[in-house]
């Protein structure tokens, strides 16, 4: 899922001065927001698939886990940020329906927001749910007002920014007091087994099956790279303390081959 940097921003830990990481190369911010968007425009209409064939199905798995932590509910405005193509979103409207159904109340709504149109096309092409906006945007200046959205949540693209602490500031910025901040992420496994078993899989699987499924073997090295990039749980749950969100909380998922990062915006 892609989101996109506004290199007029200052730039945070991901970046340094006009740089920002693209894979294992650091590239000028602005040339990133060309180079992810090729990536995303390349890997969208086989995306739901490679995620099935990189991961097993795990990551359904995954999305269900922090579907549930978010636990959306009637009424709510809910923003899922690099939404693309609405897999997360498919999940809070069908868990806001069923709670509603349950006790009552308005009808949530669910915003996709994702940088990349041809993602976004993609998911409307599969089919939404009622409560589902689909909308193009960046994470970097998100177009949502102050204090507007009840759940924030980011989901396999938060690595994809220049600035990863100007997009969880965008996302303290919306919430409103008391307003729930997710993101789920590949991380850093805990063991030294299973690290050194995803990194021999990722490195030389996942490169190749995007070469026969997708045709694109240079947009699956770069996000096998992105991950390696991306800072590890602690540093992570660091990073959004000091965009001020409180009682931050690290899940775990496949031995930590994923993390689910939640904190509250108090």
């Amino acid at each position: 899922m892609s989101a996109s940097p506004d290199s007029s921003r200052p730039r945070g830990p991901h970046s340094s001065g006009d740089t920002s990481s693209f894979g294992f190369r650091d590239v000028d911010a602005r040339e990133k927001v060309r180079m992810v968007r090729g990536v995303f425009d390349s890997v969208a209409s086989s995306y739901d698939l490679m995620n099935d064939l990189m991961s097993g199905g795990v990551h359904r798995l995954w999305k269900d886990a922090a579907a549930a932590r978010l636990n959306p509910r009637p009424g709510e405005t809910i923003l899922d940020v690099a939404g693309g193509t609405g897999d997360m979103a498919r999940r809070y409207s069908k868990m806001a329906r069923r709670a509603q159904e349950r006790r009552g109340g308005d009808d949530a709504s669910v915003i996709v927001l994702d940088y990349n149109a041809e993602m976004i096309l993609a998911g409307v092409e599969k089919g939404g749910e009622p409560e589902m906006i689909w909308t193009v945007g960046d994470a970097m200046a998100l177009p949502i007002p102050d204090a507007s959205v009840d759940a924030y949540s980011i989901s396999f693209g938060i690595r994809n920014v220049s600035d990863i602490a100007v997009a969880l500031k965008e996302a303290r910025r919306v919430l409103k007091p008391g307003g729930r901040f997710l993101c789920l992420e590949f991380s850093r496994p805990t063991a030294e087994a299973v690290r050194k078993a995803y990194d021999a899989w990722s490195f030389h699987a996942i490169p190749r099956i995007g070469g026969w499924v997708a045709k694109d073997r240079d947009s699956y090295q770069y996000l096998v790279e992105s991950i390696r990039r991306f800072p590890d749980q602690s540093t992570f749950k660091a990073m959004i303390e000091q965009a001020g969100f409180s009682r931050v909380a690290v899940t775990n998922l496949s031995g930590g081959v994923a993390a689910i990062h939640f904190g509250w915006a108090v």
